[in-house]
């Protein structure tokens, strides 16, 4: 049996690279899922792969996780479209821009907390009570390396990063009552656009050159795959992983280990 089937799954982010893997590989398993994004076009091809693998039951809607609203919507939708929801994987994120934190423009470091944080925040807020009728089931937020570490330059995002594993630990206790688990993947470079956006703006003469050094920090020596980290959401999601809540999962080749 598929490990997802009969479950609800709503995706935030659901059109970037790993909310891409993760929609599919939970279609594949069998749940009805809900892909969340600010761009129609990436997510209705981010769908038609879901599709591909998972019969019909995968769906898009725009919404942008920092408005209360339009987060609330996006559950009401998928309790309108699949009858319930079951597993909510707050994954949108933004990176905002490398710099010091004398030069970082206030405007975007508000930014970046509104989507990173407020919209993980309404994501639990909306999500919790949704999960909780169902009889329970599982909040998978996307955290970082820089959820546990510092990294110049990342003010906004490093702090983003921390506080959502924070927030995950109150959740993952508040919802307990309620058999709803809740946990972070906490990835360290990821073939993604982010990587490529944090490349340039490491050195946006040699982005190259970051990439190289990054790669090289791995002890496997290469960037992780977003199939990689959707498959330790999936198994987060699943009932496979029924007594593990409140805890900080690391997907990173042992790079936080040095």
């Amino acid at each position: 049996m598929a490990r997802l089937e009969g479950k609800v799954a709503m995706i935030t982010g659901g059109a970037g690279g790993i909310g891409r893997a993760a929609g599919k590989l939970f279609a594949a398993e069998g749940a009805k899922v809900l892909l969340v994004d600010l761009d129609q076009a990436a997510l209705d091809a981010a769908a038609q792969e879901a599709l591909e693998v998972g019969g019909d039951g995968v769906s898009t809607t725009v919404a942008d996780v920092s408005q209360p609203d339009q987060v609330e919507g996006t559950v009401d939708l998928a309790l309108e479209r699949y009858g319930g929801l079951d597993i909510a994987l707050l994954n949108a994120g933004i990176e905002g821009r490398v710099l010091p934190i004398t030069d970082y423009p206030i405007d975007l470091f508000d930014q970046v907390i509104a989507v990173n944080v407020r919209g993980v925040w309404l994501g639990l807020k909306y999500a919790m009570p949704a999960i909780a009728r169902r009889g329970g089931g599982s909040i998978v937020i996307t955290s970082s390396i820089a959820g546990v570490r510092g990294r110049p330059g990342l003010s906004a995002y490093v702090s983003s990063k921390h506080a959502v594993v924070g927030m995950m630990r109150t959740a993952a206790l508040e919802g307990a009552a309620n058999g709803i688990r809740v946990n972070t993947v906490n990835p360290s470079p990821i073939e993604t656009r982010m990587m490529r956006s944090l490349e340039k703006g490491n050195n946006p003469d040699d982005p190259e050159a970051v990439r190289a050094e990054f790669a090289a920090g791995s002890p496997f020596g290469r960037y992780g795959d977003p199939e990689e980290v959707a498959k330790l959401m999936l198994f987060l999601a699943s009932d496979d992983s029924s007594y593990i809540t409140g805890s900080v999962h690391m997907i990173d080749s042992g790079r936080h280990a040095r």
